[in-house]
């Protein structure tokens, strides 16, 4: 049975980021495989990389040796044959809980070694869903596509080949008129949220038993 580890970095469980990570890991489910999910901002205490370098000695030569609330996520990840990451876009990049992650989950597989960039000698394949109140078309005029082919190129270096499914233009709270926003149109709005979210929820299903296939 293969394992799989799903982790949403959206401080809301419940949402769309949410929601397409859960989706995602039903598809890796329905292949037989094993899931394993954290919310990120229900973890105990953890932050970024903090350069100690204790995952470039040789006892512990890839493995990160911070002791918090990550360490269990790392820990499944090793043994991971498969990994789905959920992020919302919070001002043009990845969620602080996701930038921490990532920074540790990076780094501590760099060797700065000429002859071998990476101590993860066993690639497993990503999945990596972000989800946005800018619709997708608009990725290339402000550089998010930038940044997320950043995010996929490292990712598929270090950790596995990754694929990106974006959600844009989503419902970011049921009733828009409590916070007086102008500059949406709320009908809209839902109306996407109930005709072409369930699409990417769907194909959110699909890579997640692609990813377990």
């Amino acid at each position: 049975m293969k394992k799989i580890v799903a982790i949403n970095a959206s401080p809301r469980t419940t949402w769309n980021t949410a929601t397409l990570v859960r989706e995602a890991a039903k598809g890796a489910e329905s292949k037989g495989a094993e899931v394993i999910t954290f919310d990120l901002y229900r973890l105990e205490k953890y932050s970024g990389c903090i350069s100690c370098f204790g995952c470039k000695l040789p006892e512990h030569k890839g493995v990160c040796i911070c002791k918090d609330g990550l360490s269990p996520v790392f820990e499944e990840i090793r043994s991971a044959d498969g990994l789905i990451l959920g992020t919302p876009n919070y001002l043009g990049d990845v969620s602080a809980a996701f930038r921490a992650l990532y920074e540790r989950l990076i780094f501590q597989s760099l060797t700065y070694k000429v002859e071998q960039m990476s101590y993860n000698e066993r690639q497993i394949p990503v999945l990596m869903i972000m989800t946005s109140n800018v619709a997708e078309e608009f990725y290339p005029q402000i550089g998010y596509d930038t940044v997320l082919e950043k995010y996929r190129q490292m990712l598929g270096r270090i950790v596995g080949p990754t694929k990106i499914l974006i959600s844009g233009d989503t419902l970011q709270v049921k009733d828009y008129d409590k916070y007086q926003w102008t500059m949406f149109d709320p009908k809209a709005k839902q109306e996407r949220h109930e005709t072409v979210f369930p699409k990417e929820m769907q194909k959110a299903f699909e890579l997640g038993a692609e990813l377990a296939g």
